[in-house]
């Protein structure tokens, strides 16, 4: 894997808790973008960026359509729009239609950041209620980027995990706190 350049998260249900645990360990000058879609019911409004950036004393943002991405910086999908990565690795929002029951998909994000980060990007699954985000995650591992899946003994929902190692090999299936420290020490590969 080249230099890691950002990092793209997805998780459904017990999504919270897992990524106050993974986003928790990592250190303070953390560098690299991380784009994040947790799926969220339909309402026109989330507290998750605001929640996030109090309990982790970090900058923490929801997701803006033409943003640039800013390295060290926590990007949350809002609810209600899918996010993806525009190969001049900005931000976008759609209305598309769901992807496996969801809008925000963790596919969309993940399949979009690989094609515009290829073997810089860092992909991680989470526990989940769907298989949303195993596809994705592959179309990683095709760019040459790096592949993370919780532990799906330690996930709260296994569903997603299973079906992300069913569909392709990850590099890691790791605890959270595995993967929070292996996220850490990546951040800090020379370039």
């Amino acid at each position: 894997m080249s230099r890691p350049a950002a990092i793209v998260i997805g998780a459904s249900a017990g999504g919270v808790e897992a990524l106050l645990k993974v986003l928790g360990a990592l250190p303070g000058d953390f560098r690299l973008p991380v784009l994040i879609v947790l799926h969220l019911p339909d309402e026109r409004h989330s507290d998750l960026a605001e929640v996030f950036a109090r309990r982790l004393q970090r900058p923490v943002k929801e997701a803006q359509d033409k943003e640039s991405i800013a390295g060290g910086m926590l990007y949350f999908a809002g609810p209600g729009y899918h996010l993806s990565v525009e190969q001049d690795r900005s931000l976008s929002l759609s209305l598309e239609d769901r992807v496996n029951f969801s809008r925000p998909a963790i596919d969309i994000l993940f399949e979009s950041a690989a094609d515009a980060y290829g073997p810089a990007l860092i992909g991680v699954l989470l526990t989940g209620a769907n298989e949303d985000g195993a596809k994705g995650l592959a179309r990683i591992k095709d760019c040459g980027g790096l592949t993370v899946v919780q532990d799906p003994a330690e996930a709260r929902v296994t569903v997603m995990p299973r079906a992300a190692i069913k569909l392709h090999t990850p590099d890691y299936i790791l605890t959270l706190n595995g993967i929070g420290h292996l996220l850490a020490d990546l951040d800090k590969r020379p370039c």
